[in-house]
């Protein structure tokens, strides 16, 4: 069985699909990771929501920005995969799927992203190049990264 993907605009998303996106990014980025910071930012009013479902429940999502509504370039952010259904290559296939849903959505092919520098490499296979020195957000080491889509 395949994941199933959903983008949606915050308007789009139901009650129950912002509850679990909220409690899977808690889950992973405050709880998981240890790390006191304000998840909720203002920002997923002006972004594009991908939902990524497995067996009916959510085991993945990112967040999509336009040029200029977070970076200069397009970007995506929040990439999170639940901490139960890893090792299934979850985080490759949602992250193909967002870089092409930018493309579709935003008709661009350059991506910048705020990678946990520990992910560097994973990022590198999809793409994307450091532009940059490693820098702390959220006091977790982050890096620069550009994609060039071809």
């Amino acid at each position: 069985m395949q994941p199933i993907f959903q983008t949606k605009t915050f308007a789009e998303l139901t009650t129950l699909e912002l509850y679990q996106i909220l409690a899977l990014r808690s889950e992973v980025f405050v709880v998981e990771q240890n790390c006191i910071y304000q998840d909720i930012d203002g920002k997923d009013i002006n972004a594009w929501h991908v939902l990524m479902q497995y067996e009916e429940e959510l085991v993945g999502y990112v967040r999509l920005f336009q040029a200029r509504d977070y970076f200069d370039k397009a970007s995506i952010g929040r990439v999170v995969v639940s901490p139960k259904h890893r090792g299934k290559q979850f985080g490759y296939v949602l992250m193909q799927f967002a870089i092409k849903e930018i493309a579709t959505l935003f008709k661009t092919n350059e991506i910048e992203i705020s990678a946990q520098c520990y992910l560097q490499k994973f990022y590198e296979s999809l793409g994307f190049q450091t532009t940059g020195a490693p820098y702390l957000e959220d006091d977790i080491p982050h890096v620069r990264m550009i994609a060039v889509l071809k």
